[in-house]
């Protein structure tokens, strides 16, 4: 089991920048590929970036380039550092996280349906 607490969320101007912080309470020695998701009102969850138990990462395509996704497993947080914002990406962000094994750390991916322990959300909001 793990609990997960979303912060950092907040408004800015397109093209400012947002770090989100994910804080993670793990109650087992379960590894677990981590993820950040976002859901706009009357769209569906989508997901925006993974990272996996060997640090590999996965992104949206739509967040390449602009968006970066790390953890500090000392400070057992989750980041997600945000830049160049634009107007598309206003959405309730949500911290994820799903057991993996070693051998499967490369499924570790940017797919809602496979993650079944969520965040409450944090909204951000980028005003043009």
């Amino acid at each position: 089991q793990v609990q997960l607490v979303e912060s950092g969320g907040g408004s800015v101007q397109a093209g400012g920048s947002l770090r989100l912080s994910c804080a993670v309470s793990r109650y087992s020695d379960t590894n677990y590929c981590m993820g950040w998701f976002r859901q706009a009102p009357g769209k569906e969850r989508e997901g925006v970036a993974t990272i996996s138990i060997d640090r590999s990462t996965s992104y949206a395509d739509s967040v390449k380039g602009r968006f970066t996704i790390s953890q500090d497993n000392a400070k057992n947080t989750l980041y997600l550092q945000m830049n160049s914002l634009k107007p598309e990406d206003t959405a309730m962000y949500y911290c994820a996280a799903r057991p993996i094994p070693w051998i499967l750390r490369r499924t570790c991916r940017v797919n809602p349906s496979d993650f079944g322990n969520w965040g409450q959300g944090t909204q951000v909001t980028v005003s043009s």
